[in-house]
């Protein structure tokens, strides 16, 4: 027996692009990838392309490996930049410190250093209230810096942002990891390859994002410099995120740079939220709405507004968002590769209804 269908195949909600479906460019990818048998533990012909991929876009030297989530990513990651006493710095806001139910410290032994920033990005300046007392031997040892990209707060990092932060970590003897949980949607909203605000902006690792961009459980980690991101061969499989079926992760992450369907997914996204955000500022323009007020930049595929809390309730009995900052009446509205126009409209219309 089958399971069938059990949600509305039609409805769509702006709570968070994690909750949008498989592309079916990837399910296709998927099946054609099923027949026979492959090599397991990333040994199979996909995984090799893929590897010849990412050095296409992020450089000659650079090295993926293929995890199952974004939490293992950063784990993986931050463990590979950092000795057991090391500590890194990263925003107050960051998802390795508000979202990850402490995996980054249990998991390693590692410590996070949190810096308050008015919109989730990190600047030398903020990095450096953390930054001290190396040789201290009280303090844990601040040895990286975590950026993410596009950030939790919805806006971007430029090439020369993160280059500053990089040139003062590098100058500090700390490596960089950027959180790329969202890197499609920051390269499409930048309008700038990938290599760079990573690669030539001096980043150490990354963790690559896709299931927020449309595939099914696939995410990797990409090393940008041996010299001070090392032991990934050994620290995946300990942290067990290595797949032994490993062609179904590869194959997924490929679709999505083959005919730049990454990038176009995500540039889709982005323009749904600039859709949403464009129609409820041409209202507010005519006549302002009662309590509703941006809070970010809306960039990339999120947005951050405050709203009285009776009426974003209301307003969520009609069309599915989280709250942000329940305080102050913040929410987050987020789009995803499957949102379009006609589910932006509805949800406009509704926010006026209420408004």
């Amino acid at each position: 027996m089958t399971v069938g269908t059990l949600h509305d195949l039609h409805r769509r909600g702006f709570a968070s692009d994690n909750n949008a479906g498989v592309h079916p460019e990837v399910l296709a990818a998927l099946a054609a990838a099923n027949g026979g048998h492959q090599p397991a533990y990333g040994q199979d012909a996909y995984t090799a392309r893929l590897q010849e991929v990412i050095g296409e876009h992020f450089g000659a030297g650079a090295e993926i490996y293929p995890v199952f989530n974004g939490t293992g990513a950063n784990v993986v990651a931050l463990t590979s930049v950092l000795p057991r006493w090391g500590a890194v710095v990263t925003a107050s806001t960051a998802h390795i410190h508000t979202d990850e139910a402490g995996a980054p410290e249990r998991m390693t032994g590692i410590k996070l250093l949190t810096v308050p920033t008015p919109d989730g990005k990190l600047t030398p300046e903020l990095v450096a209230r953390e930054a001290w007392g190396w040789g201290d031997e009280h303090r844990a040892q601040p040895l990286a810096v975590s950026i993410t990209q596009t950030t939790e707060m919805g806006t971007a990092y430029t090439p020369d942002e993160v280059r500053a932060v990089v040139d003062f970590a590098h100058a500090n003897g700390m490596a960089v990891h950027m959180d790329g949980a969202r890197l499609w949607n920051a390269a499409a909203a930048l309008g700038v390859p990938f290599r760079a605000f990573t690669t030539d902006a001096g980043v150490d690792v990354l963790s690559l994002g896709g299931t927020k961009n449309g595939l099914l459980g696939a995410e990797a980690v990409v090393v940008l410099d041996t010299a001070r991101a090392s032991g990934l061969k050994y620290l995946r499989k300990l942290t067990m995120q290595l797949a032994s079926k490993m062609r179904f992760t590869s194959v997924q992450l490929l679709t999505l740079f083959e005919n730049d369907l990454g990038l176009r997914s995500a540039a889709h996204a982005n323009a749904m939220t600039a859709r949403l955000r464009s129609a409820l500022e041409a209202h507010i323009a005519e006549a302002p709405l009662t309590g509703l007020v941006f809070t970010q930049e809306s960039p990339a595929n999120a947005i951050f507004a405050s709203l009285s809390t009776d009426a974003a309730d209301r307003i969520r009995q009609r069309v599915r968002f989280y709250d942000w900052d329940r305080s102050r009446g913040e929410v987050r509205w987020m789009t995803a590769w499957d949102t379009t126009e006609a589910d932006v409209d509805e949800f406009v219309a509704a926010i006026l209804a209420e408004l």
